[in-house]
């Protein structure tokens, strides 16, 4: 088995969770009203279906993110601190920008829309891991910290496959559908 940054790659695992979360994200999209879809999330500004939107595009970020590792992954670490320290300098647009994305595209797409495209990124993500080398996945980079909790001072490629999938569950905890972690407090 291949080192990735000190750390054993496990392209299975990395599989199984997005298939994992994948039938999670169908079984709470379609199982919820559209009365529950609307309801208030526990500790954020979103319906349930804005953040479901939101945890949707933590998924979508990772083909864009895997062109910024491209460039900046082949540069010496300190160049990607520079940006890392812009990007965290934007914290207050990036946090508007972040709240307003989910709560228009979760009007845009609606719920089919969204299952379909949660389909399709998945499916993109699978065919993108199995086509992935040990240098590729070594790729190490600086990330704006302040930007998401999950985002760690220094990342790989291979810590990029599996940030998703902790951000989504993360969130689930904050939904107030029947079934969901964050149910009991909504």
């Amino acid at each position: 088995m291949d080192a990735v940054a000190g750390a054993a790659w496990d392209g299975q695992a990395v599989h199984e969770e997005l298939e994992r979360v994948r039938a999670e994200f169908h079984q709470l999209l379609g199982s919820a009203t559209r009365a529950e879809l609307a309801r208030p999330t526990a500790g954020t500004r979103w319906t349930n279906e804005q953040l479901l939107f939101h945890m949707l595009f933590g998924f979508l970020l990772v083909r864009p993110l895997l062109v910024v590792f491209a460039c900046f992954g082949r540069l010496p670490l300190g160049a990607s601190r520079t940006f890392a320290r812009l990007l965290d300098a934007a914290t207050a647009p990036f946090d508007l920008v972040n709240y307003l994305g989910p709560v228009g595209g979760a009007r845009l797409c609606g719920r089919r829309r969204m299952a379909r495209l949660f389909d399709r990124v998945i499916a993109d993500l699978h065919r993108r891991v199995d086509a992935e080398s040990p240098a590729h996945l070594a790729l190490r980079m600086h990330y704006p910290c302040r930007w998401d909790p999950f985002f760690k001072d220094v990342m790989t490629v291979a810590d990029l496959y599996r940030y998703p999938a902790r951000h989504f569950s993360f969130h689930c905890g904050q939904l107030t559908l029947p079934g969901s972690p964050g149910a009991a407090r909504g």
